[in-house]
């Protein structure tokens, strides 16, 4: 979570939720992109909504980037 690409290994050691700008970074889309989806319901991973903010649930981008889950969980 420091501007770099972040590798898979990377993901696994982030906290259980995460900005949608690291999010976006992981799946190499832009921050705006991550946001648009999630206002459509189409990200492809669980998002939460706490207050004004919107966080991704990392187990679910792990999946996602490990092709073991297919949409939300």
């Amino acid at each position: 979570m420091d501007g770099r690409t972040e590798t898979l290994d990377d993901v696994r050691g982030w906290p259980a939720m995460v900005s949608m700008a690291d999010a976006a970074r992981a799946l190499r889309i832009s921050k705006s992109h991550g946001y648009q989806l999630a206002r459509d319901g189409e990200f492809p991973c669980r998002v939460v909504h706490l207050g004004g903010s919107v966080r991704v649930v990392t187990a679910s981008l792990i999946a996602l980037l490990e092709g073991t889950e297919g949409g939300q969980a």
